[in-house]
């Protein structure tokens, strides 16, 4: 098989298809990615994949080019893996990587093949682009098409992908589902889930899933607004709803919101898409659930100001981590480094430190102060803000930092550090969605 785009997802994909006992061809346009692919070195962070690529680059199971023509040679079946970022200026899914990437491979294979989507593609694309696959397809080959999402997670992509909790596949034909149920034999023995269903269905199921957790995200994050106002603990309240069986406690932890290459990217696309389609209000509130995420970061700023008298300029502030989310170097739309870089905007000497994103977080604001290590960071800061959950920080005490800082004062952006542990040593602690230290002490003291 081959898998066209060697991103995030498609190079995850290649490494574990070998993985799983295929031949693999990985191809790009990019020649220096393939380049450092060939040589098995991985450009992203991602937990055990670089294991899995040096493993399968040195058995010959996995190879990379840039060329189609050695893919279209190659393949029995084409996995379509590029991405589909938010047009510039638009909410609206740029489609120019993937309709580039299905029109060449359909030029050049040269025996009877399918092709399977598994970009996050607004609902209509597939029909579409079998399309242009007839199209542009030698007469004397037969070119199924087949459309199925991923549902992967950074920081658990190798689990998500050798062992699924769903397979979705969209299909118009016999050939197709019995080459997929070929392709997933390893997941489908373990009595996986396999929802087989038509195209249109197969593609809104990845919208609509990153549509649900987003709202999740957003609803919890608009009542910490409220236990912020009356005096609440939102982790109480998330805790107690969590136990309702309809509702769950996953995807229920207030904080700075969601951010990364996905879930806002893919509900302003839905949106948009939706609107297309003469559904201008069916998917309204979802303007809102974008609202209450990007006010999250505001909420961030104003404890700042809040905490340092509104002495924001020429403060020494802290950001411990810029990743989206732990476990990834992934930098896209990360309400973290949003904030770092709002706080430098106002005149703050900020320093940053994350274990994998400093890189990643650098070619994008390259005005901060990266640190190589928490310690660094924190040394001499007038305020420490925790912004991305990674062990290292939610493992830190208020005893390591105390005598490094400036001053003791300390926002939990996540909701992962113990506030009577920090308070007790002397910090100032705030958390959104709970009572600020400043409260708790006073209420302590009466």
């Amino acid at each position: 098989m081959t898998v066209i785009g060697t991103g995030y997802l498609g190079a995850t994909h290649a490494a574990c298809m070998a993985e799983l006992g295929f031949e693999v061809l990985g191809v790009d346009v990019d020649k220096r990615k393939i380049d450092s692919l060939s040589r098995g070195e991985l450009p992203f962070h991602e937990p055990d994949l670089p294991e899995l690529l040096r493993k399968h680059t040195a058995s010959g199971r996995l190879r990379f080019t840039t060329s189609f023509e050695e893919a279209g040679a190659f393949g029995d079946v084409h996995f379509i893996a590029v991405g589909t970022p938010q047009r510039s200026g638009e909410h609206a899914a740029d489609m120019t990587y993937v309709d580039a990437a299905v029109t060449s491979i359909a030029r050049a294979i040269c025996r009877d093949s399918l092709i399977v989507g598994k970009s996050t593609v607004p609902v209509g694309s597939a029909r579409r682009l079998k399309a242009l696959v007839a199209e542009e397809a030698r007469p004397s080959v037969r070119v199924d098409f087949a459309w199925n999402p991923e549902f992967l997670r950074e920081g658990f992509a190798v689990e998500d992908t050798l062992r699924p909790d769903r397979l979705v596949v969209g299909i118009d034909s016999d050939e197709a589902d019995s080459v997929l149920r070929r392709v997933y034999e390893n997941a489908l023995s373990r009595k996986t889930p396999y929802i087989s269903t038509d195209f249109e269905t197969a593609e809104l199921v990845k919208v609509a899933a990153n549509a649900f957790l987003a709202t999740k995200i957003s609803f919890i994050n608009a009542f910490a607004e409220v236990t912020e106002t009356v005096g609440g603990d939102i982790r109480t309240l998330a805790d107690a709803i969590g136990h309702d069986n309809r509702i769950g406690r996953r995807f229920l932890n207030a904080g700075i919101g969601f951010g990364g290459g996905c879930l806002p990217k893919d509900i302003r696309a839905l949106q948009a898409r939706v609107s297309e389609l003469g559904l201008d209000s069916t998917m309204r509130f979802l303007n809102e659930v974008d609202e209450v995420n990007l006010r999250r970061r505001e909420r961030v700023i104003h404890l700042v100001t809040e905490v340092l008298e509104e002495n924001v300029e020429g403060a020494k502030i802290a950001i411990l981590g810029t990743a989206f989310k732990p476990n990834s170097d992934d930098v896209r739309d990360s309400p973290a480094l949003d904030v770092a870089g709002r706080l430098y905007s106002s005149g703050a000497d900020v320093n940053v430190y994350d274990p994998k994103a400093n890189a990643n977080a650098a070619k994008r604001f390259p005005r901060l102060n990266y640190c190589g290590s928490l310690q660094e960071a924190v040394r001499g800061a007038d305020i420490v803000l925790l912004l991305t959950e990674w062990d290292e920080f939610v493992g830190m005490t208020p005893a390591a930092l105390g005598g490094l800082v400036n001053r003791r004062n300390l926002i939990d952006g996540r909701n992962v550090l113990d506030p009577d542990v920090w308070i007790g040593a002397g910090w100032t602690f705030q958390a959104l969605g709970r009572k600020s230290a400043t409260k708790v002490l006073s209420e302590a003291a009466g």
